[in-house]
């Protein structure tokens, strides 16, 4: 072997070696890939979360993010947490009458809270969102019982009565108008609007009174929630009573009308109440209605 083919040789075998001790480093470093990647994936679904319109804006027609409702990265205990929301599906979904996956989940909340479109299931939007609320589950397990903060939210009872806008307006000006703005336009990037073009649409599972009202009770004002039940019955009402984008198709929710919940404020029911009372309430006698039929 001549001495150029010995050296060629010999710089062959040292770039090899090279490229075997990187490797070795990285993998030390960071695990092997299938390690590392998702890692990467739940940061992108984090950002996701918490700075929806910035990455999804393409796909939606509000100025909300998944953060709005699902406060911190969906990592706070308790109201909508998304802490565990990966392990309750698959389940059948009472309002669409099918079995839905996480990613069906996730596409009702772009439809709906988001007013916009769909995202396909093998897009890198939808896998990193996916990844991230496995990440949280996991986090959720790996934590000790005595450090858990509960998941169940302050205890909300709704009050026997019609919610008052009246009473409802005086409270958004004196606690929330500060944040959310005097005509609920919200606040640039930080707080979201609650009604107008920008907001969620009518089918959103916020624009349900008792929903939005056990969320305010829980949550707001953000970093001081001391609403109490008549406060927050009031104000949601109020807040929902604002004008905000329709979403087509209303009619074909709950096929087994017996399962839409008495808050719903769209029909048809399968009760004989007006829909002002399953806006506004009171809740109880359609409650009562069902509980004895």
């Amino acid at each position: 072997m001549n001495p150029q083919t010995t050296r060629g040789l010999g710089i062959i075998i040292a770039v090899s070696a090279l490229i075997g001790l990187i490797t070795v480093a990285v993998t030390l470093a960071f695990g092997h890939n299938s390690v590392s990647a998702p890692r990467v994936t739940e940061g992108y679904g984090k950002r996701l979360i918490s700075q929806t319109p910035e990455y999804l804006s393409r796909h939606m027609n509000s100025r909300l993010a998944c953060a709005s409702c699902h406060i911190g990265d969906g990592d706070e205990p308790g109201n909508l947490s998304l802490a565990i929301a990966i392990t309750k599906y698959p389940r059948i979904s009472p309002r669409s009458g099918e079995k839905e996956t996480i990613q069906d989940r996730i596409n009702g909340c772009m439809l709906r809270s988001m007013n916009g479109r769909a995202l396909r299931d093998d897009s890198p939007e939808m896998e990193a969102m996916v990844a991230y609320l496995g990440y949280l589950d996991a986090e959720d397990e790996g934590t000790g019982a005595v450090k858990k903060k509960p998941h169940e939210p302050p205890a909300f009872k709704t009050p026997n009565r019609a919610a008052s806008l009246k009473d409802g307006e005086l409270i958004f000006g004196n606690r929330c108008a500060a944040c959310h703005g005097k005509e609920g336009e919200g606040l640039a990037a930080v707080f979201p609007p609650l009604w107008g073009a920008k907001s969620f649409n009518d089918g959103a599972g916020m624009h349900r009174l008792l929903t939005a009202a056990r969320f305010v009770k829980a949550k707001m004002p953000l970093g001081k929630a001391d609403l109490t039940d008549d406060e927050a019955y009031d104000v949601a009402a109020y807040f929902n009573s604002g004008p905000r984008p329709h979403m087509a198709g209303l009619e074909r929710d709950y096929p087994d009308r017996t399962k839409k919940p008495v808050d719903t404020p769209y029909g048809p029911y399968a009760d004989p109440f007006p829909l002002a009372q399953h806006t506004i309430g009171p809740f109880q006698p359609i409650e009562a209605w069902y509980k004895n039929r």
